[in-house]
């Protein structure tokens, strides 16, 4: 399996910028990471997606950070990070990221690879 650690969150003011990091440990029958990705569940709404990034950093960014998040790895530290610039309270959530063996989502999920951090709790208030 696959365990992720996030850490980075915190409180920030609009305007500012944050950096979020995953640590990614695998394990068993799992030897490489494919896709890594970053979702976020603000209060009251759904869990989206901010970001994807495959094994060869080819990266998708959500409409709505577009501009302002970039989503970069290390895969010799089995990392991803989520570095986000021009936050607004909009941005307030819980960050969570995001692993699995193959480089499409719906595969890791398809063949129950599909694992989750605890997530890290981003705010952005003055």
């Amino acid at each position: 399996q696959v365990q992720l650690v996030e850490s980075g969150g915190g409180l920030v003011q609009p305007g500012g910028s944050l950096r979020l990091s995953c640590a990614a440990t695998a394990s068993g029958s799992i030897g490489s990471i494919g896709l890594m990705a970053w979702y976020r569940q603000a209060p009251g709404k759904e869990r989206e997606l901010v970001a994807h990034i495959t094994a060869g950093s080819t990266t998708t960014n959500a409409d709505s950070v577009k501009g302002r998040f970039t989503i970069s790895r290390d895969n010799a530290k089995n990392a991803v990070y989520l570095q986000m610039n021009s936050l607004t309270p909009e941005d307030t959530a819980v960050y969570y990221c995001n692993a699995g063996p193959y480089n499409s989502a719906s595969a890791n999920r398809r063949y129950g690879m599909d694992y989750w951090g605890k997530g890290t709790l981003v705010t952005v208030s003055s």
